[in-house]
C-alpha cells in the first residue's frame, strides 16, 4: 500500500489517510469449496499502470485466497468507492477462471490448502506444521498514516485496549472443516495459532519498539519481521499504523465501518500521546481474554468492558468505543455516516450471523458459501 500519493495528508489539522488490504477466498460456484486458483487468476489478471490510481489484487499465502489492496485515501467516500471496486474487479477476475470470490474469514467448507510456491512460504510450512497447512483465513487489514514512527508507537500503546472490540464488530468465520464451532470469530482462534500474533505490551517508544521486533527474529521462533503478528503494528513498507485483527467483512459497509473506527482509534490516540495522557496500562494477558470473547460472541452477547474488563453487553461496549472516537469522528465529517453504518451493521447483524441464518434456513453450507460470493459484490437484498 503506497502512502506516498497525493492523496496522503497529515495529522496536524489534517485528516488522516487510510487504506485497506482484504482477503478473499476463491471458491467453487458449483460446490463451495475454496480451490487453488490464484496462480491462474493473477496470470491474466492485468494490473493497473498507475498502482495508486485504484485498487489492485495480489498473492497470500495459499493459493486458494488472493489480496485486494486499495490506496491510501482521505475520505470515507473514497475509500468505500475502492473497496466496493476492488471486490468487483477480484470477482471478474475470479470468473475469468471459472470461480467466484467470497468474503470469508474461514472456509465454512473442509479444505486442503496449497501453499503459493514461494520459498519463504515453503520455510513457514516446514517449520510450523499444521498450523501453515491448515492456515486458511482471510483478514481485514487497515492502514492508517501517522507522523513518525514515535507517534505510531504511541498510538499502538493507547489503542490495544479497544482492538477487541474490531474483532467483535467484524466476526464473519463461525465455521471451520464444515463444522459451527460455536465462535462468531474462529478466524481469531485459528490466526493466534503463530506464536508471534497477538496483543502487545505498552512499550512507549519506537525504540522499545523495533528492539523488541529484533529480538524475535533473533529467537528464529519468528522467521522474519514480516511474520511479528502482532494485532496491531508499524508497517515496515510504509508510514502507517497497520491493525490486522479484524476478520474480512461479509459486506462492504462493514469494511468501511472498520476502517471508520480504526482511524478515530489512531487520531484519538494521537492526540491523547500530545496532550501527555497515559495509555491504560492493561496487562496483554487481559486484553488477551477480551479477544477470545469478542471471538466467541462477536455481538451476541457480553464483551469485557476494556477499561475494566469485566463483561457488560456488547452494545455497551461499542458505545463506549464510538464515544471514546467521538472527536476524531466529528472532526473528520465521519460522525453521522459511522453513526449510520454502526446501526446497520446492528440491524443486520455481522457476517456469522448471516452465515448462520442461511445454513439455518437452507441446511446446506454450499447456499452460504454462494450467498457469501454475493453478498461480498453487494448482489442481494439486505437481510436475509
Amino acid at each position: 500500500m503506497d502512502t506516498s500519493g497525493n492523496d496522503r495528508t497529515g495529522s496536524a489539522g489534517r485528516v488522516r489517510t487510510f487504506g485497506i488490504e482484504e482477503e478473499l477466498l476463491l471458491v467453487d460456484p458449483g460446490k463451495g469449496e475454496p480451490v487453488p486458483m490464484a496462480g491462474a487468476l493473477l496470470d491474466l489478471y492485468v494490473r493497473p499502470m498507475e498502482s495508486s490510481s485504484g485498487p489492485v489484487l495480489t498473492a497470500e499465502f495459499q493459493q486458494e485466497m488472493i489480496e485486494v489492496v486499495t490506496p491510501p485515501r482521505s475520505t470515507m467516500d473514497s475509500l468505500e468507492a475502492d473497496i466496493i471496486a476492488g471486490r468487483a474487479i477480484a470477482d471478474r477476475a475470479a470468473q475469468d477462471v471459472g470461480v467466484r470470490v467470497a468474503a470469508l474469514a474461514t472456509s465454512p467448507l473442509p479444505c486442503d490448502p496449497h501453499p503459493v510456491r514461494l520459498r519463504r512460504f515453503a520455510a513457514m510450512a516446514e517449520e510450523y506444521g499444521l498450523t501453515a497447512r491448515e492456515q486458511l483465513t482471510c483478514g481485514c487489514h487497515i492502514h492508517v498514516s501517522v507522523e513518525s514512527p514515535e507517534e505510531g508507537v504511541a498510538v499502538l500503546d493507547r489503542i490495544r485496549i479497544w482492538l477487541p472490540v474490531l474483532t467483535a464488530l467484524s466476526a464473519n468465520s463461525p465455521f471451520w472443516h464444515g463444522e459451527d464451532t460455536g465462535y462468531a470469530s474462529y478466524r481469531a482462534q485459528v490466526w493466534n495459532r503463530w506464536p508471534s500474533a497477538g496483543p502487545l505490551e505498552i512499550l512507549g517508544s519506537a525504540d522499545a519498539y523495533h528492539q523488541l521486533v529484533h529480538d524475535m527474529v533473533s529467537t528464529g521462533v519468528a522467521l522474519d519481521e514480516g511474520m511479528v503478528y502482532f494485532d496491531a503494528r508499524l508497517s515496515r513498507h510504509y508510514p502507517t499504523v497497520e491493525i490486522r485483527i479484524a476478520d474480512v467483512c461479509l459486506r462492504p459497509q462493514n469494511t468501511v465501518l472498520l476502517a471508520g473506527i480504526a482511524r478515530g482509534l489512531v487520531e484519538t490516540a494521537a492526540r491523547e500521546w500530545r496532550e501527555g495522557k497515559e495509555p491504560v496500562g492493561a496487562p496483554s494477558a487481559l486484553i488477551r481474554l477480551a479477544g477470545w470473547k469478542a471471538s466467541r460472541w462477536g455481538l451476541r452477547g457480553e464483551l469485557l468492558d476494556p477499561h475494566t474488563h469485566r463483561p457488560v453487553p456488547a452494545l455497551a461496549v461499542v458505545n463506549s468505543l464510538l464515544n471514546h472516537i467521538h472527536g476524531a469522528l466529528e472532526d473528520s465529517g465521519d460522525l453521522q455516516r459511522m453513526e449510520e453504518l454502526v446501526d446497520d451493521l446492528l440491524l443486520t447483524g455481522t457476517g456469522a450471523v448471516r452465515q448462520l441464518e442461511v445454513l439455518h434456513r437452507t441446511g446446506d453450507l454450499e447456499d452460504v458459501v454462494n450467498d457469501a460470493a454475493d453478498c461480498t459484490v453487494g448482489l442481494p437484498a439486505e437481510g436475509t
